[in-house]
Formats: structure tokens, sequence, C-alpha cells
């Protein structure tokens, strides 16, 4: 389903990014990061590596962020580690992004929840926006891709943009939810109905004493 991302020219890539070296901020993020794991164990801190890498590019471009090559060879010097090693991460996970992306990277998930539940209409209502998947709009402001399940099956269909998710959404409230994003207006991650978490459209129907504090049923059980 994911489009096959658009790698820059690699010249380019490595004239602009291959003195890339961590800011004083990160270094002492990577540090800290690299202290969780015993020695000869460094290998373990490639995702938290790459994650900070990929924030940092992203803190440069006014973008979600992405990872170079030479970004990916630095976190593998970093740890120690063949370049190929840390690579075989950044590609497995989607979180990683091996093409540039706009600022907001909308991640529509088209999996069989969300289909049934409307993703057409959310991957319209991106169109009819400009949004093209596997694309950025010219602006740099939106890029959009289709994914697999993330996780929020009870509230599809549902998009993730950056690191929020944005469930229970339609045509009409991804639009909504667009051109905010356009204006710079604050959004409310989670459900764009007012439900809690994943509770029943129309509320909590069990265990309903726990909505807001822990409660003790052991007794009513008991009688």
């Amino acid at each position: 389903m994911a489009d096959a991302p658009k790698i820059p020219d690699e010249a380019e890539t490595r004239a602009r990014w291959g003195a890339f070296a961590w800011t004083p901020e990160n270094q002492a993020k990577a540090d800290e990061i690299l202290a969780r794991y015993p020695k000869g164990r460094e290998q373990s801190a490639s995702i938290p590596f790459l994650d900070l890498a990929q924030r940092q590019v992203g803190a440069d471009t006014n973008t979600q962020g992405w990872l170079p090559v030479p970004v990916i060879e630095y976190v593998a010097r970093q740890i120690g580690v063949p370049y190929m090693r840390v690579f075989e991460v950044a590609t497995f996970y989607t979180m990683f992004n091996l093409a540039p992306v706009g600022k907001y990277h909308v991640q529509v998930c088209g999996t069989t929840p969300c289909l049934l539940a409307g993703s057409d209409d959310v991957l319209a209502a991106c169109k009819n926006k400009g949004l093209s998947k596997g694309h950025t709009t010219p602006d740099g402001l939106f890029t959009l891709t289709e994914v697999e399940c993330l996780g929020a099956c009870a509230n599809a269909p549902m998009v993730q943009v950056n690191d929020d998710n944005f469930e229970d959404l339609d045509y009409d409230k991804t639009t909504a939810l667009l051109e905010a994003l356009a204006a710079d207006t604050p959004v409310t991650p989670g459900s764009q109905t007012g439900r809690r978490d994943s509770c029943p459209a129309g509320g909590p129907t069990s265990l309903v004493a726990m909505v807001d504090e822990n409660h003790d049923y052991r007794a009513e059980w008991a009688s």
C-alpha cells in the first residue's frame, strides 16, 4: 500500500547532509540514551538514535524530518556498527522517512477496519485539499502516505499526523483537520467526535465507576 520513497540525488544529499552532527542539546540526549545500554550493546540504541536524528533534520528543515544516507551513516558511526545494520532498521520501521516529507506527514490507515469505517472518505478529503499519495504538496506543507494498521482500530478511520493520532474521522472532519493544520490553528489529537479514548460512542457501558477513579468492585461482586 505504501508508495516507494523518492530518494533525492546522492550528490545533493551528501552536499547538504555530509557534515551532519548532533547539536549540543541532542549530543546530551544521545549520551543519555547510550548510557542505558551495557558496553558492547550500543547497537540497541539504533532506534532512539535514528529517531533523534530524524527530529534534528526536521528541526533544520521545518518538516517532520527524514533520514538522508549521510545521517544514517553518522548514526552507525556513533554506535560503532556497519552502516547496513542501521539501514536495516531505518527501512523496516515506517516511523522513519527515507525521503523528504512535508511539515505535516499525513499517514492514512487503509487496513480493513479503517477501510470498512470510511478511510476512502478520509483519502477523498485529502485529495480534495490537494494531497496526493506518495507526494508532498507544492508548498511543502503536507505529505500523504497510505499505511498499514496504526493500531487504533476501535476508533477507525484514523490518521497519524507526525506524532499524533486523529480518530473517528469522516470527510468533513478530515477536511477541518487539514484546514486547521494549514492555518497553524491548534488541533486536538485523539477522537474527533469527543469520545474518551476507545469508549463506546455513547460513553462507557461497563465498569462505569472506574471512569474517573479506582473503584473496588469485589464487595459488590461477592454479594
